[in-house]
């Protein structure tokens, strides 16, 4: 149940990296690329403690799944990036397969 926890935590700080990536403006403000690579380094570094329980497909599909659908909707809220209909299928497409490899892969501790 830990490995899941850790596994948010490696998601939410994997968004918030990237999020401020874009605020970083091609690197021009300093305080976000920190922020950037203090963010990616804890997302990975949590990643990596979540896989001593969880098996590296479906921890991997939804590390980047749900931050793929996250940034996307936090974008959209946050720097006004649009949401076309083509955006709802892609995420809704995203959502499904990490849902479908999930379910149908063996999520039990190795």
């Amino acid at each position: 149940m830990i490995g899941w926890v850790i596994l948010g935590g490696a998601i939410l700080s994997e968004v918030c990296g990237t999020l401020s990536l874009k605020a970083a403006d091609g690197l021009r403000r300093p305080g976000f690329v920190i922020l950037v690579v203090a963010c990616y380094a804890a997302s990975f570094a949590l990643l990596a403690l979540a896989l001593k329980s969880i098996n590296v497909g479906p921890a991997y599909a939804i590390w980047s799944g749900v931050g793929t659908a996250s940034v996307v909707i936090a974008g959209a809220f946050l720097f006004g990036e649009r949401l076309s209909w083509a955006t709802a299928v892609g995420v809704a497409l995203i959502v499904a397969g990490v849902v479908v490899l999930t379910l149908l892969a063996d999520v039990s501790p190795h």
